[in-house]
């Protein structure tokens, strides 16, 4: 059983599984390159590493949570990557969404190291990262999962084995960001379509939520719109617009049409562009200027 742990990257979402494996007694070193974050998880009770490679050494099993393949490819593979400090049997858990072909890469990277990868990005945002309820979509022979389950379950409430090679983890999670992505932005439209006609915000946080559409993201976006909080909210633009993209990617690789994904990237692709700096659930601000109303809560009229 692994016992000493690692994190690579250390935001809103590594700085959530870096606090849960410390609460669940690993001993954890963390990188970051933001010394504000470093100092904030040493403080923690973890172990400031120097660098990437640096979390790794003497670590059983890392994670790595960072923004995009490139930054991936750099911590694992780079000069002085997690490849160069951790030793034969450890394990490396890639939690960031990265494109199926990246993690594929990877894989092949190590090949031969006596490195272990686990192919498993996460769903439950910041949120979930925190309380340490993240889904995980792991891909990896069985017997390499059954030995990253103890820090696996440490940062998790539901762990879905969906594959044994490289990618397939990628590749569920893309899936998903291109539904979840669709629900955010049909939510956005609705909260803006009940404003316009003067429904007021707590009747539609009722009915929405106890309907057949209620789910966990359109309750997470109607939240956010109805008390203004669309920035901060640990959920920003710039994830979700990469995970969609990385979604698209893969449909034009496999030819298949992505109509309703396609428009809510487009709204996306809007949002980031009108509001680089803000959360998700900024979008929807692109649909009230067009009309002039927008759903608040009462007491959150901004």
């Amino acid at each position: 059983m692994p016992q000493r742990a690692g994190v690579v990257g250390l935001g809103d979402m590594g700085s959530g599984i870096a606090g849960n494996l410390i609460r669940a007694g690993f001993e954890t070193s963390g990188y970051d390159p933001d010394t504000a974050r470093l100092q904030a998880f040493s403080v923690s009770g973890g172990r400031a590493a120097a660098s990437a490679g640096d979390a790794g050494i003497g670590s059983d099993a890392v994670f790595v949570m960072v923004m995009n393949g490139e930054q991936a490819h750099s911590v694992i593979c780079g000069d002085g990557g997690l490849t160069s400090t951790m030793s034969p049997g450890s394990i490396i858990l890639l939690t960031a969404t990265v494109s199926p072909g990246d993690a594929r890469d990877i894989a092949g990277k190590l090949a031969g190291s006596g490195i272990d990868l686990v192919d498993s990005p996460v769903s439950g945002g910041f949120p979930g990262a925190q309380a340490g309820t993240l889904t995980m979509m792991a891909s990896a022979p069985s017997a390499v999962l059954e030995r990253a389950r103890p820090v696996m379950e440490a940062v998790s409430s539901a762990i879905y084995h969906v594959g044994t090679e490289a990618g397939m983890g990628q590749t569920v999670k893309a899936c998903l960001q291109s539904l979840i992505g669709s629900v955010f932005t049909a939510t956005f439209e609705a909260s803006v379509l009940a404003a316009a006609a003067g429904v007021d915000a707590e009747t539609i946080q009722s009915v929405f939520s106890n309907s057949s559409a209620g789910s966990g993201a359109s309750n997470t976006a109607l939240d956010n719109i109805v008390t203004g909080k669309f920035e901060k909210s640990g959920s920003h633009i710039r994830t979700m617009y990469k995970d969609m993209t990385l979604a698209m990617d893969l449909a034009r690789d496999l030819g298949v049409p992505l109509f309703t994904a396609s428009a809510a990237m487009q709204l996306f692709q809007a949002g980031i562009t009108r509001y680089p700096d803000g959360d998700n659930w900024a979008v929807t601000k692109i649909t009230e200027e067009i009309v002039g109303h927008g759903l608040r809560r009462r007491d959150n009229q901004s």
